[in-house]
């Protein structure tokens, strides 16, 4: 087994994510996705001098208000809810009623049927479809299903005074939801459905 001189050293081949550097990225990072129910997020890869200057400047409780501050620091946390396969719904709808099936598993046939079909692409009055990801996307911008491309670009326009220090006299509050709402752009500006 070789070992290294600092723990959390990964020998991926990547480069360091850092502007304009050029060493080996052998260090992660949390990335702009955190892990959640569908995975465990993404990182970013730095090299070793990079990482630290990113861990110096990074808050873990960063647009979150003091309530859900406290909820995070609890020893408790996570402990309040039932966890998804536990759960009556187990996370896809609500439960079947039983007294209209014949059969139990007409029942849960039904339920699973509803799941997917909620999970494929909608048609929009176009007849372009949109992904599960670019409906996720449009509702971070808050716009309908049926926007088009200049409603996009001017809610987009909108969101960035709000949200952008440089716009809204130096609030930096916001930076998080300013990113996603730069992620939902980049998304949504490159689908077919707004082409």
């Amino acid at each position: 087994m070789r070992h290294d001189r600092f723990h959390g050293r990964h020998h991926t081949g990547r480069q360091c994510e850092w502007p304009e550097c050029g060493d080996a990225g052998e260090f992660r990072a949390p990335g702009a996705h955190p892990s959640g129910f569908d995975g465990p997020g993404d990182y970013r890869w730095f090299c070793l001098d990079h990482v630290r200057r990113f861990n110096a400047g990074y808050d873990f409780f960063e647009g979150m208000n003091s309530e859900e501050i406290l909820r995070a620091q609890s020893p408790l946390s996570g402990w309040d809810t039932h966890s998804r396969a536990f759960r009556p719904i187990a996370g896809v709808d609500e439960p079947p009623r039983w007294a209209d099936f014949a059969d139990p598993l007409d029942a849960i046939s039904a339920r699973a049927k509803a799941h997917v079909h909620s999970r494929q692409p909608r048609q929009r009055a176009d007849g372009r479809s949109v992904t599960p990801d670019e409906r996720r996307a449009l509702d971070m911008l808050g716009l309908p299903l049926d926007a088009d491309r200049k409603a996009l670009r001017t809610r987009y326009s909108e969101l960035v005074r709000r949200y952008h220090p440089d716009r809204n006299g130096g609030d930096r509050s916001h930076e998080n939801r300013l990113q996603q709402v730069v992620e939902a752009y980049q998304l949504l500006r490159r689908a077919p459905a707004f082409a």
